[in-house]
């Protein structure tokens, strides 16, 4: 298996152009700043229903300070990217939005990709495509997606925005809310943490596991539940991050 670094170097030299690679950063087009795609990324998963997104969790997310995510966001609103109101934080314009899709979709893409033809484990895809959405063209992505077939979901059971940013909406419910005795599979598990996700995965929550919740203990208590016949249980932080459909859907 060529390495993270091998991957990110070819791919870089095959498909970032020579115009961009030598005209200054302020003449070029804002969107395609690593920082701005994963600034407007973040934003987006940070969004609930519309509402807008305090600065500090931004910081948070990003890892990067507050006054940063100030900067940052005055830039996006002259760029037309995001309203910003102070006290009050940001939400994605239209144009926004469209970016973020477009690298979610990017992000998504690769994953698959790097699971389903190169090997990798579900653990390792995540940082691996954040090197490599930002460093490869559309072409390259539209030509992935159709060795890939289309697909609509990431090996996460994510939802792949198509090429104009539409989303498929699915009925799942997290395993913290999902009525005790009813037959139901594992359809997506919302965990980018490496040590979260591994230990997910190490009692029995993959994709298509069968499950049936047995006990769930309040004030955000522990969850016990068979899973593929065999009886586990997990903290409510972790069954929150494990989504649920019936089994006949």
């Amino acid at each position: 298996m060529y390495s993270a670094e091998y991957l990110y170097a070819m791919i870089t030299m095959l498909f970032t152009p020579l115009e961009r690679v030598f005209m200054p950063p302020e003449k070029s087009d804002l969107t395609q700043s690593k920082s701005v795609q994963d600034f407007l990324k973040a934003v987006y998963s940070l969004q609930q229903g519309g509402e807008r997104v305090s600065t500090n969790a931004l910081a948070e997310g990003l890892a990067v300070a507050a006054p940063s995510v100030t900067d940052m966001a005055q830039r996006l609103v002259t760029a037309g990217l995001i309203d910003y109101e102070r006290y009050k934080g940001v939400l994605l314009t239209h144009a926004g939005e469209a970016v973020a899709l477009k690298m979610i979709r990017r992000h998504r893409l690769i994953e698959l990709y790097l699971v389903k033809e190169l090997g990798y484990t579900l653990v390792e895809v995540h940082a691996e495509a954040e090197k490599v959405e930002h460093a490869v063209s559309d072409h390259f992505i539209e030509a992935l997606a159709a060795k890939l077939g289309d697909p609509e979901l990431d090996p996460h059971g994510e939802p792949i925005p198509s090429p104009d940013g539409t989303i498929i909406n699915r009925e799942i419910t997290p395993l913290v809310e999902w009525p005790l005795n009813t037959p139901a599979v594992v359809s997506r598990i919302k965990a980018d943490d490496p040590e979260m996700l591994q230990h997910i995965l190490e009692r029995g929550f993959k994709l298509q596991a069968h499950v049936e919740i047995l006990s769930r203990d309040p004030f955000d208590g522990p969850v016990m539940a068979m899973v593929d016949g065999k009886m586990r249980i997990v903290g409510h932080q972790v069954a929150a991050c494990i989504m649920l459909e019936g089994e006949s859907a």
